[in-house]
This record gives structure tokens, C-alpha cells and sequence, in this order.
């Protein structure tokens, strides 16, 4: 192993929880541009310091288990929920010279691997807080993101196949002189749809619907235990976005700009659309949102796929 890599496997982490971090204090920002309040603008030039101040009183908050709980399931789910999407930056491509931890020739099926796992988290979570808001929640995540894995997946198979490899580093090289955007138009709104689902964001937040299930699957956590969840959350839309960015629309590529800066401005792009979806729709009811995904995406998906295959197959035989 190399000194960059190792460095690149220390530093990866770091960032990540920084940026999660500072993500939430952009996220209220955003919002209240448009929805056209203030947003947090006390503490520090422009409210900059709020998610230091926020960090700092979750880390002293107290460190309470219920009575009632399965200790040691319950202690596993965070850490569980939030290693998974740790390690699912492990193979996403940085710009070029820039490093990646690990270059493997399946990185696009770890990616989906490890967000599998990522089930296990809230539905650990939910079934060991004994609690019927927290188990509902869980049981609620558990059936979305199953099933919108389904359709990620799916989504996916027709970048696999312009591309001809599940390695992230190869779909990037693919995308020279087209983005997979514009052929992979219809995989594209799929995946978006099964991204939002998979990081419960508004407008598809039902595993923690306030207004029905309390706080949903992690209704009894605190403290730093809280604090996991909430920062994988933000983690995850990164992750999503910079699967986006590397699958759809180019990677690091683009004209005269660093391929850093290029990366970084299509990432920042999506984040900022993640969190629009969030100021501007409502939340349909759950029924409607598994609708949505086997009457509708299952069909999309299955056609784009049976739609580039056959693309394919007739430039072969020309």
C-alpha cells in the first residue's frame, strides 16, 4: 500500500464527517434563501458557527439508553448506519492525481453492497428501542429502501452497459465524449428518485414522518447515538450526489476548469437540489411512495435497460 493511499483511507473519514457537518449549517442557509426567512445568522459571520455550537452540545447531551432496550443492538445500529456509508466512499473516484482508496473492478457493486447493509441499521434501530413508533418507523424504512434498491439498481444497468465495466474509475473514462446523462436521460431520473428514498430526504422522509411516527426508527436515541444517524444522513446525500457526478454527468471532466473544481461544482450542484426538493414539495403518503416505485420506476427501469441493450446490440452488428 502506498503512502497516498494510506493517507487518502486516514484523511477520507475526516473530511467526510466535516463536511456532514457543515452541510447542515448550508442546508439552513439554502433554506431560508428560499423560502425567504433568515435561516441561522446568531452565532458567528452569517450563522457560520451554528453547527459548531450544534456539535458541540450534541457531544455533551446525555447518553441515555431506555430501560426497555436491547443495550446491545442498540448501541450497534448507528455505528452500523454509519460505517456503511463511510465505506461506500472508499471507491468513489476523486478527481484524477487525487487518490482513491480503493480501486476495484466491482466498485459500483460494493457501492450498492454496502447501502444494503445500510438496512440493517434502521431496522436494528427500530426493533431494539421496543418502542411502536421507533418499530414502525423501522419497519417502514426497511420496505423503502429494499424496495428502491430494487430500482437503483436497476437504473444503473444501463450505465454498466455503455460503460462495460461496474468499475467507477472505467464509467468516468467511458463519459470522454458524451455524459451518460443525456443517453441515460430516463436511468437518471430513476436513480434520483431511489437516491432521495434511500437517504430519507424530503419529499421522501416517511421512515421518520413526524407528524405520524414521532422521530420514526431512531425516536428513543440521544446524544451522540442521535448524533450518527443524523450526520450518515447528511453523508449519504453526498455520497448519492457524488455517485450522480461520476455516473451521470462526467466525473471530474469538463473544459477548462481544475478537474477538482469541476468535480466539486457538479457535487455541490446535486446537494443543492437535494435540499430544494426540501423547501419546495410536501410528503406524499406511503402508499403513494410505493406506488411510485413498483407501478412506475419498476417499468422505467426494466425499459431503459431493454432500450440501451438493444441500442447496443444493433451498433454491434453495424
Amino acid at each position: 500500500m502506498t503512502y497516498s493511499a494510506l493517507l487518502t483511507i486516514i484523511l477520507t473519514p475526516l473530511v467526510l464527517l466535516g463536511l456532514a457537518t457543515v452541510l447542515t449549517w448550508v442546508e439552513r442557509r439554502l433554506l431560508g434563501l428560499w423560502q425567504d426567512r433568515y435561516g441561522p445568522n446568531r452565532v458567528g459571520p452569517g450563522g457560520m458557527f451554528q453547527a459548531v455550537a450544534d456539535g458541540t452540545k450534541i457531544l455533551f447531551k446525555q447518553d441515555w439508553i431506555p430501560p426497555f432496550a436491547d443495550r446491545g443492538v442498540f448501541v450497534l445500529a448507528p455505528a452500523i448506519g454509519m460505517m456503511t456509508v463511510l465505506l461506500s466512499f472508499a471507491v468513489i473516484p476523486l478527481p484524477m492525481h487525487a487518490g482513491i482508496a480503493s480501486d476495484m473492478n466491482v466498485g459500483l457493486l460494493f457501492i450498492l453492497g454496502m447501502m444494503g447493509l445500510g438496512v440493517y441499521a434502521v431496522v436494528l434501530a427500530g426493533w431494539s428501542s421496543n418502542s411502536k413508533f421507533a418499530l414502525l418507523g423501522g419497519m417502514r424504512a426497511a420496505a423503502q429502501m429494499i424496495s428502491y434498491e430494487v430500482f437503483m439498481g436497476l437504473s444503473l444497468m444501463g450505465v454498466v452497459m455503455m460503460a462495460g465495466s461496474f468499475s467507477l474509475q472505467d464509467i468516468v473514462a467511458a463519459q470522454a465524449g458524451l455524459w451518460f446523462i443525456i443517453p441515460q436521460c430516463l436511468g437518471f431520473g430513476v436513480f434520483m428518485l431511489a437516491g432521495i428514498a434511500e437517504t430519507h430526504r424530503l419529499p421522501f422522509d416517511l421512515p421518520e414522518g413526524e407528524n405520524e411516527l414521532g422521530a420514526g426508527f431512531h425516536t428513543e436515541y440521544s446524544g451522540m447515538k442521535f448524533g450518527m444517524f443524523f450526520i450518515a444522513e447528511y453523508a449519504g446525500i453526498i455520497l448519492v450526489s457524488s455517485l450522480v457526478t461520476t455516473l451521470y454527468l462526467g466525473g471530474w471532466r469538463g473544459p477548462l476548469l481544475p478537474p477538482a473544481v469541476w468535480f466539486l461544482l457538479k457535487t455541490g450542484g446535486m446537494v443543492a437540489f437535494f435540499i430544494l426538493l426540501r423547501a419546495s414539495l410536501p410528503r406524499p403518503r406511503y402508499d403513494q411512495l410505493m406506488a411510485l416505485g413498483w407501478k412506475v420506476l419498476l417499468p422505467l427501469s426494466l425499459l431503459n435497460v431493454m432500450a440501451t441493450g438493444t441500442i447496443l446490440m444493433l451498433r454491434a452488428s453495424l
